[in-house]
C-alpha cells in the first residue's frame, strides 16, 4: 500500500511540472495556481506516506512483543 502512495505522489509531481509548464508557455494564471495546489497535494501525500510508514513500523513491533509496552 505504501508503494501505491508513493507512485501516486510521483505522478502528482510530474502532473504538477506539467501544468507549470502549460503556464509558463500560456502565461494562464489558473495552470499555474492548478499548478502549485498538486504541488501541494504531493507535499501532502509524502507527509502522509512517512508518517503511516513510522505507524506501521510501531505496529509490527507491537505485534512481535505484546508485553513489551506493558
Amino acid at each position: 500500500m505504501l508503494i501505491a502512495i508513493l507512485i501516486f505522489d510521483i505522478a502528482l509531481v510530474a502532473w504538477s511540472l506539467h501544468l507549470m509548464q502549460q503556464a509558463f508557455d500560456t502565461r494562464e494564471f489558473s495552470f499555474m495556481l492548478a499548478g502549485t495546489l498538486v504541488a501541494m497535494s504531493a507535499a501532502a501525500m509524502l507527509v502522509v506516506y512517512f508518517l503511516m510508514n513510522s505507524y506501521l513500523g510501531y505496529v509490527s513491533r507491537l505485534a512481535q512483543s505484546p508485553n513489551l509496552f506493558y
